[in-house]
């Protein structure tokens, strides 16, 4: 199974998104600025706490978080990242690189009702990966520039 999060263009230090889980948008999410820069090493680009991960496509599970102190969805293999997971959260200041979801859009920085869709996500992909693996793929928007 192949989920999808479509970036729009970073604005403010904020890169939201529409998560589509294969019938078109289920929720939103948001991000830090994406920094990408293609052909160059994570490395050159990446500023810690305050990067998008790169577009690609990542398998997903459920582990324990140590932050979090509960399971949560993780994003396996991401290129010079580490404990990309995924959470509730309204601002990119919730992120550190993580993935938030929100079932509205309050501004191009901030989604609201953000642990109804987190949950109603969650439990979508308990059920899942039960039998089968799940990807998601992040699609920078077209002609997206490094923040």
């Amino acid at each position: 199974m192949i989920w999808t999060v479509r970036r729009f263009p970073t604005f403010a230090g904020a890169t939201l998104g529409e998560l589509d889980l294969g019938s078109g948008r289920f929720c939103y999410t948001l991000e830090d600025a994406i920094r990408e820069m293609p052909g160059m090493p994570v490395q050159v680009w990446k500023v810690a706490g305050q990067t998008a991960i790169p577009a690609g496509r990542y398998k997903l599970a459920i582990t324990p978080s140590a932050r979090f102190k509960r399971p949560l969805p993780i994003l396996l293999d991401v290129p010079g990242f580490s404990g990309i997971r995924i959470h509730p959260g309204n601002t990119a200041a919730d992120t550190e690189g993580c993935l938030l979801l929100g079932k509205t859009r309050i501004s191009p920085t901030q989604i609201g009702e953000s642990r109804a869709a987190f949950d109603e996500v969650f439990a979508r992909l308990s059920r899942a990966l039960r039998v089968m693996d799940v990807y998601l793929d992040i699609v920078n928007p077209t002609g997206a520039m490094a923040a």
